[in-house]
């Protein structure tokens, strides 16, 4: 028998694309400016608010003209949105990966839970603590805590970031035995015990007081976690 010669198209070996290398090369091109446009706003934010950090001085620190930034940006705010998103992207990483302090049994699934809650808002409270200017660029500080000048699609989207961080929070309390409701009630509580700590702490008032933030937050979370701690 004669062996056929004609090949089908799965026979041919898959080549890359003549552009493949000029795409990716260009790809990461395009980052590394984007990345030094966001280092150069976010340096103009901190020193100078969202309202005195205009393109032209983000665009002098990045090392380009304010017409180059449209190529990436289509604002101010567009810009101070992506660095928002991308702290708060960073503050969720930290509570996914919260791991208790101490040893829990492992038979002892309630136990675990509530020790679990307990690491999630230590890690929201200690991503802020640690970093106070993300602090002041995901509460608008700058702005008189309010969200001018980012429009209301942005804002949305933002605010879904903050809701994203808190919701493995709100899924243990879940866990825990409350209702959806009762969930966001306890986690609303939650953040706002944190967010007044904070704010105490990283303006340097809570030394009026004579007190530790974080021995405040631990001292909030002990009746809580006894709350949780019996059975559901």
């Amino acid at each position: 028998m004669v062996k056929s010669t004609v090949r089908s198209p799965d026979d041919e070996p898959v080549l890359p694309a003549p552009n493949a290398p000029r795409v990716l090369r260009e790809a990461a091109i395009n980052e590394t400016r984007r990345m030094l446009i966001l280092d150069a706003a976010r340096s103009a934010f901190f020193e100078l608010g969202l309202e005195g950090a205009s393109l032209r001085e983000i665009a002098k620190r990045a090392g380009y003209t304010p017409g180059a930034l449209y190529s990436y940006f289509g604002s101010r705010e567009e810009i101070y949105a992506a660095l928002l998103g991308e702290s708060l992207q960073r503050l969720k990483q930290c509570v996914d990966d919260a791991t208790p302090a101490g040893g829990v049994a492992a038979t002892d699934e309630r136990a675990a839970l509530v020790a679990l809650l307990r690491a999630r808002a230590i890690a929201f409270f200690g991503f802020y603590r640690d970093h106070p200017q993300d602090m002041d660029l995901g509460f608008y500080l700058f702005n008189g805590a309010r969200p001018r000048g980012l429009t209301p699609e942005l804002n949305q989207q933002l605010n879904g970031r903050l809701q994203a961080a808190l919701l493995p929070i709100q899924e243990l309390l879940v866990q825990l035995g409350l209702n959806e409701a009762e969930a966001v009630i306890e986690t609303s509580a939650i953040f706002a015990h944190i967010v007044g700590l904070l704010m105490l702490n990283n303006t340097g008032r809570i030394r009026l007081f004579g007190q530790n933030a974080h021995d405040l937050l631990v001292r909030y979370l002990d009746p809580l976690s006894a709350r949780f701690a019996g059975p559901a």
